[in-house]
């Protein structure tokens, strides 16, 4: 059985970055998801897909997926990039290029 490992990103409807760390392990999927007959849903027979099992260290998730023998892939943290911006450069003034003719 194949794992994957990562710390997963802050929800998008909030701005603070409370609550965020923490890693999450999920079961990678064994069977192909498809349309269900009667009303068109995906579906799929595997139902470990809806697992997810949260740790506080990435590991503490690797100790427990290689205590049950399965095989795990972690993703790489992905840090969020802060332009340091002032409040005046949105009324800072840029003069337009002037076009040189010769």
């Amino acid at each position: 059985m194949n794992v994957k490992i990562y710390s997963p990103s802050r929800n998008v409807m909030q701005s603070g970055r409370g609550r965020v760390g923490g890693w999450v392990l999920e079961y990678e999927l064994e069977t192909a998801r498809g349309p269900e007959t009667l009303m068109g849903w995906t579906a799929s027979g595997d139902t470990l897909n809806q697992v997810r099992l949260k740790f506080a260290t990435a590991e503490d998730a690797i100790a427990f997926a290689l205590g049950k023998g399965w095989a795990y892939t972690v993703l790489p943290v992905q840090d969020r990039i802060v332009k340091p911006r002032n409040y005046v450069d949105n009324f800072k003034y840029i003069p337009p290029e002037t076009e040189t003719r010769s």
